[in-house]
């Protein structure tokens, strides 16, 4: 039997360094609050990152659902239906009507063209999703938002590292958010961040993730507990030390794969960009069954039935949710690239645990439709 190849594998770090950690945080006695791993390790992505401003969070949902908070947004905001559900489900969550606009076919990421007719009375931001680490067009999201008074926050979860003509992509928008699970480039097992320009607006994320305390007897706003364990904070700080051998790592595979398969007829996967620095977190294909010969669920089963097991990120559109599937924006009509590609991607295994030897099996097999 072929060994399980998984489309990703955490980052552990080595553990007796961990254990070293957890020794300290065993003599201290403190496990949250804002300890020295937790402060160690936002000093540290700030550094790593090229960003200013950065506040830990337990997660990234909690992080997302902090920063629309943190912003004051309410009405409608225009979002795109090709993602992971958080991104959507955040809105809901917090009284916010999502509006869907169509992704731009070479990147998958909201289609900036399609957002100003978007935009009503009720529009009050854009939430955009830096989807598979591509960059959205943040230069035009940024002129439409100027041109109409409305915030930007940006999903970051596929974009640790990620830069663009050497500037890091988190310092776009008004916000951006990350998530630090265990699927992620880097992870602290379960986790997240929200990046900020301006040392005042970080102060109030601060305040939202840690119940609202501005001291130990004084609480200026309605907070919820988002903060970093220590445990968490320890596991990252080691994983930030090894991080950039496993990018490389997953550049090598990319690069394989890329080489490999862009003579087969019906599988396309999207360009790297020349004035963009990857992480390299996804490698999705997208099959065309009238090229290809057999649809993209027939080869995902037979890959999975060799122990192969890619994902479809993402499939089903966010649309296709029964809390959404009502909304006017959700429309197949409205959305017809977004169906498209949902209908066709497969994400294929990239870690940096994966052997040439398995990265020939991935190709091989779909090489051979399975």
């Amino acid at each position: 039997m072929n060994k399980i190849l998984k489309v990703t594998s955490p980052l552990f770090p080595p553990l007796e360094e961990f254990q070293a950690y957890l020794s300290e945080i065993w003599k201290d006695k403190q496990v949250a609050n804002y300890g020295q791993f937790h402060d160690k390790l936002e000093d540290a992505l700030q550094k790593f990152l090229k960003v200013r401003e950065l506040s830990l969070f337990t997660n990234g949902t909690i992080a997302l659902m902090s920063a629309v908070k943190a912003l004051g947004l309410s009405g409608e905001v225009i979002t795109t239906p090709y993602s992971f559900v958080a991104s959507t489900h955040i809105l809901k969550w917090t009284g916010i009507t999502p509006v869907f606009a169509d992704i731009e076919p070479e990147f998958c990421t909201i289609d900036a063209d399609l957002i100003e007719q978007a935009i009503t009375k009720k529009t009050t931001a854009i939430l955009a999703v830096h989807i598979y680490g591509n960059p959205c067009e943040t230069e035009k999201i940024e002129l439409i938002a100027r041109r109409h008074g409305l915030k930007v926050i940006y999903d970051a979860a596929h974009a640790f590292g990620v830069e663009k003509n050497g500037k890091s992509l988190l310092k776009e928008g008004d916000l951006s958010v990350m998530s630090f699970h265990a699927t992620k480039v880097f992870n602290t097992a379960e986790g997240g961040a929200i990046v900020s320009k301006e040392g005042e607006v970080r102060k109030q994320i601060d305040y939202l993730k840690n119940f609202g305390f501005e001291d130990e007897t004084e609480v200026v706003t309605c907070g919820i507990n988002g903060k970093m364990d220590e445990l968490r904070a320890a596991y990252g700080l080691i994983c930030l030390k090894y991080v950039e051998s496993a990018i490389s790592a997953r550049k090598k595979i990319a690069e394989t794969y890329r080489y490999a398969l862009t003579d087969v007829k019906g599988v396309s996967f999207i360009n790297e960009q020349v004035d963009v620095k990857s992480n390299y977190g996804y490698f999705p294909i997208f099959i065309d069954r009238d090229e290809y010969g057999i649809n993209r669920d027939v080869l995902y089963s037979r890959l999975r039935e060799s122990n192969i097991l890619c994902r479809r990120y993402f499939y089903p559109l966010i649309t296709e949710c029964p809390e959404y599937r009502n909304e006017p924006s959700a429309k197949a009509t409205n959305l017809p690239v977004a169906n498209r590609k949902a209908s066709q991607v497969i994400c294929l295994p990239i870690h940096h645990e994966l052997t040439a030897q398995d990265t020939e099996r991935v190709i091989d097999a779909i090489r051979r439709k399975g």
